[in-house]
């Protein structure tokens, strides 16, 4: 998976990537067609950047606890890389190969920043130990976010909410001083944009809005710490994303403001001028990002969870399509943005379909072909797994619900389910705001190839739809999305399927809907493996992190005006209903949906004697980072599935 790529003018090609090839995300860097291995550390490895600049002396690890943005005098510090003796023999003035990780511990999700020397770590070969970093912020109490790097890497911005532990602010951070500066401070949800402008003198982040499906950017100068909104929207909800810059002053967005869905948006912060650019306007939700010097933008249009890629001129005039593999998505909730080349000649893609996890692949447009850097190994081979397909349903006031189908293979199915049709899995999505796409399902596969349809809903609330679709789940519609679980079954046995063998499976949001499902519509179900759910939306909304209380209110209802329709919403206020098997899968250390999410509705079934395995991970957040953990969970789930689903 493509973390960030060097653009230092005349350097060599060289990508860093993030895989999970060793059991969890780690960091390599490509370079000359081979992958070197940069960290094997005891946790994942986030995210990532290159950052520019000559070398420094290190600092001691920083602690910003209880900084107010007054710059802080530097100190030395020790280990191995964050020792000023890891820069003897080179010179001050020369340049250095860097990178900023994010860095949490089992999965809390409160990440640290660091430094990594990436000529250290190629000479002596990866880092095993975060110790063995240059910490940039020492602080576990709170969240730290990369939301940038400086052109001239003098400056490293990101996103905390260490002031009060709930509201997230722009900090500034000098590497070669150590020093921190608060830039701006909101007083709500903010999340990093794209970076700096090409001057380095402005960051771009995204402000949460009070309903769901608003966010604004702002862009905010790192030395006046003057803050300008960009298509501010104080009386309507809109999406409007991070700038892809073409100029010092002029830049391109995805906007959905004023319309279905997002197209492209090309800005002048001169003259205040916003125009749309033409031939983009169409119903798919398009991003867009630019190369370093302006020469080029690149947009990716979701159609239906698969992208249609194309390179463009500034102006929004078309270059050439990008010639993708069938089925491919190459952006995601999942999946990075591309990144352009300095001059706009070669896109940088992460790539999966229904067959391909994820590797990274080159376009270079004066050739027009499409070249695979990375291949991520695999144990099957790709001609056995299945082919989705899509389809639709019509739930129960004539809305029309798109499906992703994967049939098993013929071999995988016994004689019974040629008779009645193979058991099903309803394969439900997290978000809610999210989408179910063509990217590769290591679940939907292996559920397939175990011999169950699977179909994977787009209800109600998804995205990749419009603004309308997507709302219609919003606050106290909550149950009109499970009431939309009932046409999926229909379908199922439409399908060829045995509507008497249909599980539910989903993760986070899904694991609700799971949950939701066996409580409110408990004669269609056979079983429901849910993973990090929620059973009970008050005491989620009680429990998770405060950071993210007032962010999910806006999708699900306030405690202080909604507190007894939760009640009535959520699977545990109908937990003497459920009657079919349930596995339930959860993080201990997940900040978003607690535990105890898992324990009380695992506690409630066991005293009514209805079958419940549970499954607490003791090094996991909300969901599974290490390949260990997958395999034991998801093996188990299966095998939970094959005696509760019992095969003719």
């Amino acid at each position: 998976m493509l973390a960030d790529v060097d653009l230092t003018p005349g350097a060599a090609e060289r990508l860093l990537v993030r895989s999970d090839l060793g059991g969890t995300m780690q960091l390599l860097e490509w370079s000359g067609g081979s992958l070197r291995a940069l960290t094997d550390l005891p946790e994942p490895v986030s995210g990532a950047r290159y950052l520019k600049g000559p070398a420094f002396g290190a600092r001691r690890p920083h602690n910003p606890a209880s900084d107010t943005g007054r710059p802080r005098d530097p100190a030395s510090g020790t280990g191995r890389h964050g020792d000023p003796s890891s820069d003897t023999g080179r010179h001050h003035h020369e340049p250095a190969r860097r990178a900023v990780l994010e860095i949490d511990r089992g999965g809390d999700e409160r990440h640290q920043l660091y430094l990594l020397d990436l000529q250290r770590a190629a000479a002596h070969g990866p880092i095993r130990e975060v110790s063995e970093l240059h910490a940039l912020t020492d602080d576990p109490a709170h969240v730290h976010r990369l939301a940038g790097c400086s052109p001239d890497g003098t400056l490293i911005a990101y996103v905390s909410n260490r002031r009060d532990g709930v509201a997230f602010d722009l900090w500034c951070c000098e590497p070669a001083s150590g020093e921190h500066r608060l830039l701006y401070a909101p007083g709500a949800w903010l999340a990093p944009g794209s970076g700096f402008s090409p001057d380095g003198r402005l960051v771009s982040v995204l402000a949460a809005g009070e309903d769901p499906l608003d966010v604004e950017l702002v862009l905010v100068d790192v030395h006046s710490g003057r803050v300008q909104p960009v298509l501010s929207h104080p009386d309507r909800a809109a999406l409007v994303g991070p700038p892809a810059w073409t100029g010092e002053r002029t830049f391109c967005l995805s906007t959905d403001l004023d319309r279905e869905f997002a197209t492209v948006v090309r800005v002048d912060l001169t003259t205040g001028a916003a125009r749309e650019l033409a031939g983009l306007a169409e119903p798919h939700d398009t991003e867009v990002v630019a190369s370093a010097d302006g020469s080029a933008i690149l947009t990716v249009a979701n159609r239906r969870g698969e992208s249609v890629v194309r390179l463009h001129a500034p102006d929004g005039e078309p270059i050439t399509y990008v010639q993708l593999p069938e089925g491919a998505v190459a952006r995601s909730h999942a999946l990075p943005p591309p990144i352009l080349s300095a001059d706009g000649s070669v896109a940088y893609l992460t790539i999966s379909t229904p067959q391909l996890a994820a590797d990274v692949f080159a376009y270079d447009r004066r050739g027009g072909a499409l070249r695979r850097l990375t291949r991520s190994p695999i144990g099957i081979d790709p001609a056995t797994l299945a082919h989705p397909e899509h389809a639709t349903t019509t739930s129960f006031d004539g809305l029309q619900l798109p499906l992703v189908v994967f049939r098993p293979p013929a071999s995988a199915q016994s004689s019974g389910d040629r008779e009645a049709g193979p058991p099903a899995v309803v394969l439900i999505h997290g978000g809610p705001e999210s989408q179910f796409t063509f990217a590769f399902s290591a679940i939907a596969q292996g559920l397939a190839l175990a011999g169950y349809a699977v179909v994977a809903p787009n209800v109600r609330g998804s995205t990749g739809y419009g603004r309308t679709y997507a709302a219609l789940d919003d606050g106290r519609r909550r149950l009109d999305a499970v009431r939309d679980l009932k046409a999926v079954h229909r379908f199922v046995g439409q399908a060829g399927f045995d509507p008497r063998r249909v599980a539910l499976w989903g993760a986070s949001y899904g694991g609700y809907m799971v949950l939701a499902g066996l409580a409110f519509q408990p004669e269609l179900w056979a079983a429901g493996v849910d993973i990090v759910g929620i059973s009970d939306l008050v005491s989620f909304l009680e429990g998770t992190a405060a950071y993210r209380r007032a962010h999910r209110e806006r999708e699900y209802g306030s405690l202080a005006h909604d507190r007894e329709f939760l009640r009535q919403a959520s699977p545990l206020a109908r937990v003497d209903a459920i009657r079919a098997p349930l596995m339930v899968i959860h993080g201990r250390n997940d900040p978003r949906v607690p535990v105890g999410e898992a324990l009380q509705v695992a506690e409630a079934l066991r005293r009514r004697d209805v079958p419940c395995e549970l499954l607490i991970y003791d090094d996991e957040g909300h969901g599974l980072a290490r390949l260990e953990n997958r395999l034991d969970a998801y093996g188990r789930a299966v095998a939970f599935l094959d005696r509760t689903l019992t095969r003719a």
